[in-house]
């Protein structure tokens, strides 16, 4: 993960240098990345949503050929060629996205490697933000709670009527442990979490009106 965390990590510090507060700085650099990240977003929600229209003649080509199984997969792949739709174009974006997010926690989970060059001068700036005495140390209740929280939400933003109940359970368990695990990250990390969180859902909600007000005008 060095190849991407040491980019991340000089871009964290050119962002520090600008605005002088570590707190800020991780803010800031949250919502750069995941602004560059919007592209691949949109393409997987595309993707998700042609999946979703196609489920109707998927499942009506499951009941059909339900005892003819290459005649079932020739089917779907003829719909999925006829629609234009792959069935993994949801999955690519996310696969992308990930050593993204795996550098991200690299490089804030390590600040006085990929940051700062040097835990001397790590340790020589202020790392207080708002009630945290040190972005380095854990916070045990109030950022792990607005992880889980604002996790919840993302998971409700962006289910649909046919999530699984798997997912569901899931949607309520993820929140659990994401409060559990903030409460030993260091505090800097779980504040990339909640700003992370924060703007998917402020996406989504947005990507959700649009897609909304698109229908009614083709309705």
């Amino acid at each position: 993960m060095n190849i991407l965390a040491q980019p991340l990590g000089v871009l964290l510090r050119l962002i520090y240098g600008l605005v002088g507060n570590y707190g800020l700085s991780i803010i800031v650099f949250t919502v750069l990345v995941k602004l560059s990240m919007v592209p691949l977003t949109l393409k997987q929600t595309k993707s998700m949503n042609d999946l979703q229209t196609i489920q109707p003649k998927l499942k009506e080509i499951q009941e059909k050929y339900k005892n003819d199984q290459e005649k079932l997969n020739a089917k779907t792949l003829e719909l999925y060629k006829e629609q234009n739709v792959s069935p993994y174009g949801g999955c690519l974006p996310l696969l992308i996205q990930f050593p993204i997010i795996i550098g991200l926690f690299t490089v804030l989970r390590s600040p006085e490697v990929y940051v700062f060059a040097s835990e001397e001068i790590y340790r020589s700036i202020s790392t207080n933000f708002l009630w945290l005495n040190n972005l380095a140390d854990p916070d045990p209740v109030i950022l792990p709670l607005l992880a889980g929280f604002t996790t919840y939400l993302t998971s409700i933003t962006t289910s649909t009527n046919s999530t699984g109940q798997s997912q569901k359970v899931l949607s309520y368990l993820m929140p659990i442990m994401i409060f559990w695990w903030g409460r030993s990250f260091a505090a800097g990390l779980t504040l990339y979490w909640v700003v992370s969180n924060a703007f998917q859902i402020i996406q989504q909600l947005i990507l959700s009106r649009s897609n909304l007000k698109v229908q009614t005008e083709i309705s």
